[in-house]
C-alpha cells in the first residue's frame, strides 16, 4: 500500500512575494490551477489515500482552497504557529503521521517522476530512508547530490556557481516515522541544509528518476511553470496515443 504523504507547504515564498504578495506560494496559479493541485494529482495517481499538508503562511487560504478531501484522498492539516523551516515542519507534523513510511515532498517544486515506482524501488532495498534525485541541465541554483554506484547518498554539495548538469535533490523523500521522531522538536531547522547531511551517516538511498523538474521559487520560474506543464501534458498525450496504436503528428 502506498504510504501517507506530507506536503511541506508553509513557506512564505519571499522571492515570489513581489509577484504574488497576498498568495501562499503553493496556491500560485499555473494555467488557472493552484500549484499544489498538481502535486495532489500526482499523489492521487500514485495511490495515496491520505495526505498531510504542513501549512504556515496564510494557512487558512490553503485550507479554504482544498478542504478536507481531494478526489477521494483525505486531507489533514498540520499548522505551524511560527516559521519552523522544512525540517521543523516535518517534525511538527509527527502526531499526524502513521507508523511506517511517509512520503514527504516540497510544496514549491514538481518532478514528473513515477512515485509508485519510487516507492517500490525503496521497499525492495534494505535502507530505511531515501531521496529522489532529478538531473537538470543547470544545477547552479540548487547544489548537487553525490551518490555512489550502490545508490547511496554520499554528500550534499552547496551551490557552486557553475552552470553545468547535475543530479539535484528533487524535494521528494521516503522517511520512516521513527527517524522523524528522533528529530529535536524545539527549534526551526532546514531539512535540506541541516537534517539530510546528518542522515547520510545513517544511510540514505538515492533514487535517480528519469524525470523533469521545476520549482516556482522565483517570479521567473513561476512564469515558466505553465509552459512546463503544457509540455508534460503534450508528451503524456503522445505516449498514450502511441501505446494504443494511434497516430501522432510527425510519425
Amino acid at each position: 500500500m502506498f504510504p501517507d504523504a506530507l506536503i511541506l507547504a508553509g513557506g512564505m515564498g519571499t522571492r515570489l512575494q513581489s509577484a504574488l504578495p497576498e498568495t501562499p506560494k503553493v496556491l500560485a496559479p499555473v494555467n488557472g490551477k493552484p500549484f499544489i493541485r498538481y502535486l495532489l494529482d500526482q499523489l492521487r495517481d500514485a495511490g495515496a489515500r491520505r495526505t498531510i499538508i504542513s501549512t504556515g503562511f496564510r494557512a487558512e487560504q490553503v485550507r479554504d482552497e482544498l478542504g478536507d478531501r481531494y478526489e477521494g484522498m483525505a486531507l489533514v492539516y498540520s499548522q505551524e504557529e511560527s516559521p519552523l523551516g522544512t525540517g521543523g515542519a516535518l517534525r511538527h507534523a509527527l502526531p499526524l503521521l502513521q507508523p511506517g513510511l511517509v512520503l514527504a515532498m516540497n510544496g514549491d517544486s514538481f518532478t514528473n517522476a513515477d512515485l509508485r515506482a519510487y516507492h517500490e524501488w525503496h521497499c525492495a532495498r534494505t535502507r530505511q530512508a531515501s531521496v529522489l534525485l532529478a538531473e537538470v541541465e543547470d544545477a547552479a541554483r540548487y547544489g548537487t547530490v553525490q551518490a555512489d554506484e550502490h545508490d547511496n547518498v554520499t554528500s550534499f554539495r552547496e551551490k557552486e556557481g557553475q552552470q553545468k548538469p547535475g543530479w539535484i535533490n528533487a524535494g521528494i523523500y521516503l522517511f520512516p516515522r521513527t527517524w522523524i521522531e528522533e528529530m529535536p522538536a524545539t527549534a526551526p531547522r532546514s531539512l535540506e541544509r541541516e537534517v539530510l547531511p546528518q542522515w547520510t551517516q545513517k544511510g540514505l538511498g538515492a533514487y535517480r528518476a528519469a524525470a523533469e523538474f521545476i520549482d516556482i521559487g522565483t517570479p521567473e520560474t513561476w512564469e515558466g511553470a505553465g509552459l512546463f506543464f503544457e509540455r508534460l501534458g503534450a508528451s503524456r498525450s503522445l505516449k498514450n496515443s502511441q501505446s494504443t496504436g494511434g497516430m501522432s503528428t510527425g510519425s
